[in-house]
């Protein structure tokens, strides 16, 4: 419920870095992104933390997940009805790169009318996650594509190495136009479902679940690949997170904890609340300590943490879904204590911002204000609450908590009840749409 894109490893998120690089080359009003329901208020309210307003109808809602084709289909769609027959850039907002990789990227604009245009990067070591790309003759300012393999077994990769194939970064220029015309030929059941649909859950319920590069950039004879020397990465594992960040002087990462560390150097260390963290005699590993999770490993065997996360699905235990503190678009509320029948939260509302108007059958709550000014509404009535203020909401009245005030507000909530989960909430109003 908040993957990598959005998180900060300093002043802005992955994502926000994205949108910043876009924003050399176009406008706010022609970025679009592709995202689902749960990370909208993400999108809009990290895109407003850097000073500019998405149009709402940029913001594309997909009803679930099916791999990067569709998404992009979706996106390039919604580009040629606003806009006509365009050059279009794709990027995945997850990924580091440098600035000045717009320059190149920019340059390479020229090709689309007659390629589908890929960016390439220089390997570092032979990778199975990663596509591979083998040039051919020159166009500039790239080349022709005569091989492009998605995610060959290691032994291929290698070889692709020794023959000078480029890494897949997963971007891409695009004309709307010859895009179309390359799915229809290549991926037509994709292309049909989109056709033939105007309801975006219809469309998602009929498209296949397939990636670009298996779906079109395989098959196409219609490909080249422009050559980024920029500093690129897509973060997929805590050793490319420690490759990125700032070091100690024996290159240790330290975020947000009070390290004791003994002969211990090449460790990425993440910790929160000022937690002293000790360690000796460690060298090259990952502690990854969080409120409901402790993740010890080898750097060189961070890529394997999927494999722990696919087993917590496989249980189906929220911990692989949902972290302790929770984002909503009105701010967001970390959960401090539990048990069959209670819990407590660490609610924090945003400036100028408010909860639905709701209802609960199966709890009462207690609140608690501890920072800021709180605006409550119960059964129609309305009153305020500073620090140290507190009052009570019996199961079955209607109530809505609100924050008038410029600053943060923060409340204690202790819920009560013999069902105390988020599916026990009935909305009447709620201005972000929510139901």
């Amino acid at each position: 419920m908040y993957p990598k894109q959005f998180l900060k490893f300093g002043e802005t998120s992955l994502f926000q870095e994205t949108v910043i690089r876009c924003l050399e080359v176009s406008d706010i009003s022609e970025i679009f992104v592709v995202t689902n329901e749960a990370q909208k208020f993400f999108v809009i309210g990290q895109i407003k933390e850097i000073g500019y307003s998405i149009p709402p109808e940029n913001v594309l809602i997909e009803p679930e997940g099916k791999n990067t084709l569709p998404a992009i289909f979706f996106g390039m769609k919604e580009i040629e009805e606003k806009f006509g027959n365009s050059i279009v850039g794709v990027f995945s907002s997850d990924h580091v790169l440098d600035r000045a990789a717009m320059v190149t990227i920019s340059s390479a604009e020229k090709l689309a009318s007659d390629y589908l245009v890929t960016f390439g990067v220089v390997p570092a070591f032979p990778h199975t996650g990663y596509g591979y790309i083998k040039s051919a003759e020159a166009c500039e300012p790239g080349y022709r594509v005569s091989e492009f393999r998605e995610k060959p077994d290691f032994e291929t990769a290698k070889k692709y190495i020794v023959e000078g194939c480029l890494w897949n970064s997963g971007m891409f220029i695009f004309e709307t136009g010859l895009f179309f015309e390359e799915v229809r030929k290549h991926a037509p059941s994709v292309s049909a479902c989109f056709e033939k649909g105007e309801d975006i859950n219809d469309i998602y319920a009929c498209v296949d679940n397939i990636s670009i590069d298996y779906g079109i950039m395989e098959k196409s004879d219609k490909v080249a690949v422009v050559k980024l020397d920029q500093k690129w990465s897509d973060l997929g594992n805590f050793a490319a997170i420690y490759d990125e960040l700032e070091k100690d002087s024996v290159g240790n990462v330290i975020h947000e904890c009070d390290p004791m560390l003994l002969n211990s150097d090449g460790n990425l260390v993440y910790s929160r609340c000022g937690k002293i963290v000790s360690l000796i005699d460690v060298k090259d590993m990952v502690v990854v300590d969080t409120s409901d999770a402790l993740l010890i490993c080898p750097k060189s065997s961070s890529q394997k943490v999927k494999e722990i996360v696919s087993e917590l699905k496989g249980r189906n235990d929220e911990r692989a879904f949902v972290g302790q503190t929770v984002y909503r678009p009105w701010g967001s509320y970390t959960l401090l204590d539990a048990s069959q029948g209670h819990k407590i939260k660490n609610i924090t509302v945003l400036s100028e911002h408010k909860l639905s108007l709701q209802l609960h059958y199966h709890r009462s709550e207690h609140w608690v204000v501890v920072k800021g000014m709180a605006c409550v509404e119960v059964d129609g009535k309305q009153f305020f609450l500073r620090p140290g203020e507190s009052t009570y909401i019996r199961a079955g009245q209607k109530h809505r908590l609100s924050n008038p005030g410029k600053v943060p507000l923060e409340i204690i909530e202790v819920q009560l009840g013999e069902l105390v989960d988020e599916e026990d909430i009935v909305r009447f109003d709620d201005v972000y749409g929510r139901r």
